[in-house]
């Protein structure tokens, strides 16, 4: 078959095209996962907290969807313990947003959040081993990328800086996704102080690929086939989408979410803390906004989570936590199968016209690559 430009991606990952559905915790499905890897793509699932005794289920039930290659993907925090002095302060700004929807006073302790990726979630990925993990926030303190490689998984993490992408690569990452500021959701930070310091993809791209020798996954603003085409030239071997994918009828997504993002702008996103006490981009709200100036001295994620959570169950559209990127007006409700036919299609053709020649075929055939071990 016609083959991408660059083909290491495709090569590692035995899929035939360089297109990973992100994670997203909360907002991918099996079938939604399994419909991106049948359709070529690599599909993947958000594992962030899951108990480690449910793992062998999910894959169980990703292998009855799908004979290719799929992701989990997981945090790599460690334990968090609670901050007295920060819960209080979060406590007393959102007091006026409590006492508006007639809730209980917020919590006046919190448990501490245990660590994301413990050994007991390597012990059942080695058990099962599936052909992808990923990481967000880093990698496992512990040594879990090299007993991964050598049960044949392929490990990727996200990088928000050339730094990150050079440790990410040190520490034995079989690829990286360099995810710029425009992207939804969580940053992938961790090496990072600031909220302010991230880079747009198409200054962090290039920076990364000439960084380090492993192929690199472009995310962050890319929603359809022009923007596959700008990731490849510059030098990414490969494209992540999430919010591209929000609005398949096979997504997790809520009514309120689908709506946030058929309405969105280039504009109508923001990056903030109120929510989860970690930078994420989310649909802009008044909350979001009235809480824009403090939320540096919030409790550390996750433990912003059992604060803002009460307001998130009422309902009410100022308080919802609706992640996407930039590109959200991009976004296009269709089946998961469909819109990986029409990525191809069109990064086929603004290849072509970016004078490659090589317009990839829609659909995966026979000659595809083998499924990674």
């Amino acid at each position: 078959m016609s083959r991408w430009p660059d083909n290491r991606l495709t090569d590692l990952l035995g899929i035939a095209h360089p297109i990973v559905q992100a994670p997203m915790k909360g907002t991918t499905t099996p079938a939604l996962a399994a419909a991106v890897s049948n359709a070529g793509g690599l599909g993947s699932l958000g594992c962030a907290y899951l108990p480690p005794e449910d793992l062998a289920a999910l894959l169980g039930e990703m292998r009855r969807r799908t004979n290719r290659p799929f992701n989990l993907n997981f945090f790599a925090h460690g334990p968090v313990a609670p901050d007295p002095e920060a819960l209080d302060r979060a406590r007393a700004r959102l007091a006026p947003f409590y006492a508006e929807k007639n809730l209980d006073p917020p919590p006046e302790r919190l448990e501490p959040a245990p660590e994301a990726f413990a050994p007991s979630h390597l012990d059942a990925l080695l058990a099962d081993p599936p052909a992808v993990v990923s990481f967000h926030f880093g990698l496992p303190a512990h040594d879990a990328v090299p007993r991964l490689r050598e049960a044949g998984c392929r490990i990727l993490c996200s990088a928000t800086t050339v730094a990150e992408a050079r440790a990410l690569e040190a520490e034995g990452c079989n690829a990286i996704i360099a995810q710029g500021w425009e992207a939804g959701g969580h940053r992938g930070a961790f090496a990072v102080g600031a909220d302010d310091e991230g880079s747009g993809l198409f200054a962090l791209v290039p920076q990364i690929v000439d960084a380090v020798s492993v192929p690199v996954i472009a995310a962050g603003g890319i929603a359809d086939g022009r923007g596959i085409a700008a990731a490849f030239a510059l030098g990414a071997a490969g494209v992540q989408l999430g919010t591209a994918f929000i609005r398949c009828p096979e997504s997790a997504a809520s009514e309120a979410h689908r709506a946030a993002v058929a309405a969105a702008s280039d504009t109508s996103t923001r990056l903030t803390r109120a929510h989860s006490g970690r930078p994420a981009r989310s649909h802009r709200t008044r909350y979001i906004d009235a809480m824009a100036a403090e939320t540096r001295d919030l409790p550390h994620f996750p433990l912003m989570y059992p604060l803002s959570v009460p307001l998130q169950a009422t309902g009410d559209p100022d308080f919802q936590f609706s992640l996407y990127g930039q590109a959200g007006a991009l976004a296009r409700a269709e089946p998961a199968a469909d819109l990986m036919a029409r990525l191809v299609e069109e990064a086929g053709a603004a290849l072509a016209r970016l004078g490659t020649g090589r317009a990839p075929q829609t659909r995966p055939g026979a000659e595809e690559p083998a499924p990674a071990s």
